[in-house]
C-alpha cells in the first residue's frame, strides 16, 4: 500500500513543475506548491482545482524568512523553480543570482532546518556549454556560457555541497531539452517549441536558425517526471545524473515533422551544434529510461496546439531585435 508523503515543489506552476505536482497527486501525495508567478502561470494548475492535497503559496524562494516555516512536516523537496533562458540572464545578472542562487541557498537551509528526508534539485545540461564529447557524461568539465548556465551550475554546486557538509539527502538531475504540453508561452525569445507552435497556428514559417543541422537531446516532459520520482524514491545520494533521451534530434527533422514553411536566420554565439547526453548512470541507477520518441512527443504537442495560441508570434525582425544583447555580449566582436 502506498504511504501518502507531504512535498514541497518549487516552481510548481511552471511547465515541468506542474507536470511533477500532477503526478505526486495521482500517486496520493499532499503537494505545497511555492511559485511567484514571473514565468509559472497559475492556468497550469487549474486541472487541480478543488483538489484538497494541494496548497498553493505566491511566494519569492529566495526570501528564507517567508518560507522556512513551509517546511515543516514535508517529506520530500523538488526544486525546480528558477528563473531560465539566455537573453534576459545576460541583460539581468543580479536578478538570475538572486532567484537561482540565492533562491536555492533559501531553499536548501529551509530543507535542512525542517530535516528533509529527499532533496532533488532540477539542475541544466546547460553548463555543459559547448563540451568535448558526445554523448556527454556528467563527468564533463563545467563551461557555463552565460549567466543563466553559470547560475544554475553554481546552484547545483551549493545542493551538492549541502550534501557532503550537512549530510542532506541530495540528487541533482541535468535536464536536457525538455518540451512537452505547458511550454512556456510568454516572456523572452527562447525555447524552440513553444516558438514553432504559436508560428503554426499563425501559419507563419518557422525560424530556423543557422542551417538547421544542428541536434538537440528533447525530452518530454512525463519522462522528466519519471525520472524526477524515481530518484525521490531512491537511496541515492549526492549524485549528479543527465536526464535526456538520448537520441538527438536535428531542427530540420523537428520542423519536417512539425509541418510548414521555413525562414532561416543567423548562427547564435555560445550555443553548441549538439546536445546529446550519456544517460548510462541513470539507467544503470535508478533502472530510469524514456519512454517518449520525438515522433509521439510531437503527435501530443500538436494535438493540444491551442494552448499556444496566445503566445507570441516571432519573426526574423524581431528575433533579431530580442537578440541584440546576445550577439553583443557572446559574439566574436566585442
Amino acid at each position: 500500500m502506498y504511504k501518502a508523503r507531504k512535498v514541497i515543489v518549487t516552481g510548481g506552476a511552471g511547465f515541468i513543475g506542474s507536470h511533477l505536482v500532477e503526478a505526486l497527486l495521482s500517486q496520493g501525495d499532499k503537494v505545497t506548491v511555492l511559485d511567484n508567478l514571473s514565468t509559472g502561470r497559475i492556468e497550469n494548475l487549474d486541472l487541480l482545482e478543488g483538489k484538497e492535497a494541494i496548497k498553493f503559496h505566491q511566494v519569492d524562494i529566495a526570501d528564507y524568512q517567508a518560507i522556512k516555516d513551509l517546511f515543516r512536516g514535508i517529506d520530500r523537496v523538488f526544486h525546480l523553480a528558477a528563473r531560465a533562458d539566455i537573453v534576459p540572464s545576460i541583460q539581468k545578472p543580479f536578478a538570475y543570482h538572486h532567484s537561482n542562487v540565492d533562491g536555492t541557498i533559501s531553499v536548501l537551509e529551509s530543507a535542512r532546518a525542517a530535516g528533509i528526508k529527499r532533496f532533488i534539485y532540477a539542475a541544466s545540461s546547460s553548463c555543459y556549454g559547448i563540451p568535448d564529447n558526445y554523448p556527454t557524461p556528467e563527468t564533463a568539465p563545467a563551461r557555463p556560457q552565460y549567466p543563466y548556465a553559470l547560475t544554475k551550475y553554481v546552484a547545483e554546486q551549493y545542493v551538492m555541497h549541502w550534501g557532503e557538509v550537512y549530510n542532506l539527502p541530495v540528487v541533482s538531475l541535468r535536464f536536457f531539452n525538455v518540451y512537452g504540453p505547458r511550454s512556456r508561452t510568454s516572456g523572452t525569445y527562447g525555447a524552440v517549441f513553444g516558438i514553432f507552435l504559436a508560428q503554426k497556428l499563425a501559419n507563419r514559417p518557422f525560424t530556423v536558425v543557422g542551417d538547421g543541422t544542428q541536434t538537440r537531446d528533447f525530452t518530454f516532459a512525463t519522462d522528466v517526471v519519471e525520472a524526477c520520482l524515481a530518484a525521490a524514491d531512491s537511496e541515492l545520494r549526492n549524485e549528479i545524473l543527465n536526464v535526456a533521451s538520448g537520441h538527438p534530434v536535428s531542427v530540420n527533422k523537428l520542423v519536417e515533422l512539425l509541418g510548414g514553411d521555413v525562414t532561416f536566420i543567423p548562427k547564435r554565439p555560445g550555443e553548441p551544434d549538439c546536445t546529446h547526453a550519456d544517460i548510462t548512470r541513470i539507467k544503470k541507477l535508478l533502472g530510469w529510461k524514456p519512454k517518449v520518441t520525438i515522433e509521439k512527443g510531437v503527435r501530443i504537442l500538436l494535438n493540444n496546439i491551442d494552448y499556444w495560441r496566445e503566445a507570441p508570434v516571432w519573426t526574423p525582425e524581431t528575433i533579431a531585435d530580442a537578440t541584440k544583447d546576445w550577439f553583443k555580449y557572446l559574439g566574436e566582436e566585442k
